[in-house]
């Protein structure tokens, strides 16, 4: 089976989204929602502000004073260019850009209210989370297919080994 490309770029640089309205959908609302949680200081959120210096209790808390403000701001932007442009049949790189991080914010958000691990088993389909789990790997897949994209663009590094 051959997997569909979500992303095509043209000759002029821009980037074709090719999702389904259920794609659309989900992209649109879920930025809407982790932006409510980041207005909120929603628990959720918290991976989104990752400690600077965890053992310089201090440090630390002049970092936040100086900095969470700006990556809650960052955050929100990227979220707020995916719901905006989720339905452009065309972006471009900046923007794509713009989605891979906004992605990430979603998956780190989601990720956070449903204690994902790296050593996760299959999720039984009967779990009430189960939906929000398959929204969790779709991001993922998606997030890898928006780098794939982006990287193919980059020029070739040769054969040479490392």
């Amino acid at each position: 089976m051959i997997a569909r490309r979500r992303f095509t770029r043209d000759r002029q640089g821009r980037y074709h989204p090719h999702l389904q309205l259920a794609e659309r959908e989900l992209l649109e609302s879920l930025p809407r929602q982790a932006q409510q949680l980041l207005v909120e200081d929603d628990p959720a959120a918290f991976r989104l502000f990752p400690p600077a210096y965890a053992d310089d209790p201090a440090a630390e808390a002049e970092y936040s004073a100086l900095m969470a403000e700006s990556l809650r701001t960052r955050h929100q932007e990227v979220l707020d260019t995916l719901a905006s442009t989720v339905g452009a049949d065309s972006i471009d790189e900046e923007q794509l850009q713009q989605w891979m991080a906004a992605v990430e914010v979603l998956r780190l958000v989601l990720g956070t209210q449903l204690d994902v691990q790296e050593d996760m088993r299959d999720i039984d389909p009967e779990d009430p989370d189960a939906p929000r789990y398959a929204v969790y790997a779709y991001l993922s897949m998606l997030q890898d297919e928006i780098v794939d994209a982006l990287a193919a663009t980059l020029p070739d590094a040769g054969n040479e080994a490392l």
